[in-house]
């Protein structure tokens, strides 16, 4: 066998099933190999759209997603997706095809350092010099990939070097042992939560990674302490519980804020400061901290915990619970904050105005989708609704990039999503902008047979900047378009295609297009003027003080 041939005998060895990615001159024996295995290959419209399917693979499945590109542009189109998946902390493989190293010393065509290009938005980024190396080089990659916290990596594979005569075999795999926290840190957090009088949870995506869900609603119930979560923290708790106040993430103040306005402890767990700036929620760096994830606490001057319990998550919420003592109701004052939260979400249950309203389509979404069905996010004004008013019973039924934050990851995230779980209902909510990043991802959706929604908030703009620009500016500039027809564009791809003409039509039309057996787009124009209504809301709200 030749290097090409190893290499994906160590994939299969790992249990990837799928690879995401493009046919190029560099990566031609990889392509051979693959033909010959276990694992499907699924060719792609886009490098960016490859990138992106194993970024949400890996982020639902808690196993490296892989994708594959050729070098040079190839490879230079494939970052966006890899460097997302690292700052998300999705585990991801990405493999390059390269020039021979015969060819590296001098000028060459389409030739650049793509070790070092990707070294910047990966964990670890290495090349195969040899053979021989190869199945140490992938269960490292696999292994560096998939541990805490999860991420990308790289790995260049010249030409040559896949033709090369190979002989080994897969390296065997270990399981990542568990960490117990230290007994110190467990005492330390267990008296600061039995002394404090109004505390919080506030819950990252790093509890979902941790499959920590039962033991943070078990947490949360008997020590009676309302919960906020990240925008990817979504589901941890189910958004009905009683104590759960739902997402925190807006860059402008809002409900939420009060309850950490009133607060004299937050306990932190499973969340990295990347998903919400702790500047965002402690200013002043004066609210108490207690830390509670998989690593240590990152520094920063507004996240100094008092306290901090590394290990296992569930393990350690166990322990502190069989220390901490408190007893009785919660803060009446955080019951008063859900009720007016909740209020506000209802208000635009029946709202007939059309454009819709962003606050009615995402209710709507609501009401269509079941607690097991996923929604993907592009990044966008919609977005920002989203995260705000989209609310999940289960963990990783709403996925949101907030880390790199990449428009365009939608489409493609849709379709990974649909290959994890087929008999689930997924939609991919997007803008008109991230909609045109990258739609030539439908054609990959219809090839491979699995169908989904997409549903497109239409305002003939980048939504998302111009309300920024409005907020400082007091005017736009720069951020509108035209839009094609995006009915025809769907049925030109032997999609079908859906226009919302009113506010009755979005119930109907999703129920109808999530039951068509090809890929729909439904074209939803949306009433962005909300997103100045809500600054405005944000900048008259005052918090009751709690005594």
């Amino acid at each position: 066998m030749n290097t090409a041939e190893l290499l994906v005998q160590c994939l299969e060895n790992e249990g990837v099933e799928y690879v995401f990615g493009l046919p190029g001159e560099e990566n031609l024996h990889v392509l051979e190999a693959l033909k010959k295995s276990s694992i499907q290959f699924i060719t792609t419209r886009h490098e960016q759209g490859a990138a992106f399917m194993a970024d949400v693979y890996g982020r639902l499945t808690g196993k490296a997603g892989v994708c594959l590109s050729t070098l040079g542009p190839g490879a230079t189109n494939l970052m966006t997706g890899v460097a997302d998946a690292n700052l998300d902390g999705a585990p991801l493989v990405a493999i390059t095809g390269q020039v021979g190293t015969d060819r590296m010393h001098i000028e060459s065509h389409q030739y650049l350092d793509l070790v070092a290009m990707f070294a910047p938005v990966t964990k670890w980024s290495a090349q195969i010099v040899r053979p021989s190396i190869t199945p140490e080089l992938v269960r490292r990659a696999f292994k560096r990939s998939q541990s805490e916290k999860p991420g990308a990596v790289h790995i260049d594979v010249p030409e040559n070097i896949a033709a090369m005569p190979a002989a080994g075999m897969p390296l065997s795999k270990t399981g990542l042992e568990k960490t117990y926290a230290s007994f110190h840190g467990i005492t330390e957090a267990a008296a600061a939560i039995s002394k404090a009088h109004n505390p919080l949870l506030l819950v990252g995506n790093g509890a979902i990674r941790a499959n920590a869900s039962e033991a943070v609603t078990e947490f949360a119930t008997r020590l009676n302490i309302p919960v906020i979560n990240t925008f990817m923290g979504k589901g941890v708790i189910p958004y009905t519980h009683p104590l759960a106040l739902w997402a925190v993430g807006l860059q402008l103040r809002d409900f939420i804020n009060c309850a950490f306005d009133n607060t004299d402890l937050v306990i932190s767990i499973g969340y990295d400061l990347i998903e919400y700036s702790p500047k965002r929620w402690n200013p002043t760096g004066e609210i108490p901290i207690v830390h509670v994830g998989a690593n240590p606490a990152e520094i920063d001057s507004s996240y100094i915990p008092l306290a901090e319990v590394v290990g296992d998550i569930s393990d350690s919420l166990n322990e502190i619970l069989q220390r901490a003592d408190r007893s009785g109701k919660p803060n009446p004052y955080a019951l008063e904050l859900q009720a007016d939260i909740r209020a506000d979400y209802e208000h635009y249950a029946n709202d007939p105005g059309y454009p819709i309203k962003p606050q009615k389509l995402i209710y709507d979404l609501r009401q269509v989708l079941g607690p097991e069905d996923i929604l993907i996010s592009d990044v966008g004004a919609h977005k920002m609704w989203i995260a705000r008013n989209y609310h999940c019973d289960r963990p990783n039924t709403c996925l949101i990039s907030n880390g790199f934050a990449a428009m365009g990851i939608a489409i493609p995230g849709a379709i990974a999503a649909k290959l994890v779980y087929p008999d689930r209902k997924v939609i991919a909510a997007t803008g008109d902008g991230g909609f045109m990043m990258n739609c030539q991802e439908l054609e990959t959706a219809l090839r491979v047979g699995h169908p989904f929604v997409t549903l497109i908030f239409n305002d003939g703009g980048y939504g998302l900047i111009e309300w920024k620009q409005h907020n400082q500016f007091g005017e736009s500039t720069y951020v509108r378009f035209g839009n094609p027809d995006f009915v025809k564009l769907a049925e030109s791809m032997g999609l079908k295609g859906y226009r919302v003409e009113s506010a009755t039509d979005l119930i109907p039309m999703l129920k109808a297009a999530l039951a068509d057996d090809v890929p729909a787009v439904i074209d939803c124009p949306v009433d962005y003027r909300e997103n100045l209504r809500l600054t405005q809301k944000s900048g008259d709200l005052s918090c009751k003080l709690w005594e």
